[in-house]
């Protein structure tokens, strides 16, 4: 029997007793009150037994529930810490690709000023040369002519 149940035997217990005249006062049967006394003494301790359990399965339910989202949110912290991560990676990677681009720049026009300076280089001694080779072709048919016309 529930604790309700007893109580509202309790109830009728006292609706059913008789009032003492001029007083606040009732006589109710002594062994239904005593029976109804006693089994409130075991249901009572039963009932807040069945509360206690109640409440420590609260508490179990609530605890998991919170160690379940503590759970959740140190995966969403170390998932947010890797996409960081391999944003920076990236990041870093580009930072990296771009050095490197530009160093290749770099040297790709230094090789080309190099290039264009041995070019010169050679082409101004080639001219040096053809110089000298058109002067010793002008010299050499200056005196052939000059020797024809000493014998003509």
């Amino acid at each position: 029997m529930d604790i309700l149940q007893l109580i509202d035997r309790l109830e009728e217990l006292f609706n059913d007793a008789k009032a003492v005249p001029f007083t606040h006062n009732v006589v109710v049967d002594e062994d239904k009150m005593l029976e109804l006394i006693d089994q409130l003494r075991i249901t009572i301790p039963e009932e807040v037994k069945k509360a206690q359990q109640v409440v420590a399965q609260r508490d179990r339910v609530m605890a998991q529930a919170q160690e379940e989202a503590n759970r959740t949110l140190q995966i969403a912290r170390d998932k947010a810490d890797q996409l960081v991560q391999k944003d920076m990676i990236a990041q870093e990677g580009q930072r990296r690709a771009e050095q490197i681009l530009s160093q290749a720049r770099a040297e790709a026009e230094a090789v080309r000023a190099d290039a264009d300076n041995y070019v010169l280089d050679t082409l101004l001694q080639l001219q040096e040369q053809i110089e000298k080779l058109g002067n010793q072709v002008t010299n050499g048919i200056r005196m052939v002519q000059e020797t024809r016309l000493q014998k003509g």
